[in-house]
C-alpha cells in the first residue's frame, strides 16, 4: 500500500464570508472527500504571509491506496456528483494542486 499526500491550495473568493468558507470546508467539503476510498484524514493551514498570488490556505489529504490513479479517478467523479448536488462552494477557489508519493518517514 503506497502513501500519498494531495495537496491543494485555495483562498476565499470573498473575504467577507471567511467563517463561511471554513464552516464549508471543515463540516461538508472534508467529510465528503473522506468517503472516498483511499482518503485517510485531511489536515488544513494557513499561511503566515502569502505572496501575490498565492493560496492563503493549504488542505493536505492523506492516502493510502494500491492505485493512485484509480483513487484520483474516483475523486474526479466524486466532485463532479457533488457539485451536481450544490457541495461544493462558490466561494471556495483552488489556486494548485499537487500529488505527492511518500518516499521516507523518519521520526
Amino acid at each position: 500500500m503506497e502513501k500519498w499526500v494531495y495537496a491543494v491550495h485555495t483562498v476565499c473568493q470573498s473575504p467577507g464570508r471567511e467563517k463561511e468558507f471554513h464552516q464549508w470546508y471543515d463540516k461538508i467539503h472534508i467529510p465528503d472527500i473522506l468517503k472516498i476510498p483511499g482518503f485517510r484524514r485531511t489536515t488544513r493551514y494557513d499561511i503566515r504571509e502569502p505572496s501575490e498570488g498565492q493560496g492563503k490556505y493549504l488542505a493536505l489529504y492523506e492516502i493510502e491506496t494500491e492505485d493512485i490513479d484509480k483513487t484520483m479517478a474516483l475523486l474526479r467523479d466524486a466532485v463532479v456528483k457533488l457539485r451536481e448536488q450544490g457541495r461544493i462552494s462558490d466561494v471556495a477557489m483552488v489556486l494548485a494542486r499537487a500529488l505527492y508519493r511518500q518516499i521516507s518517514n523518519i521520526n
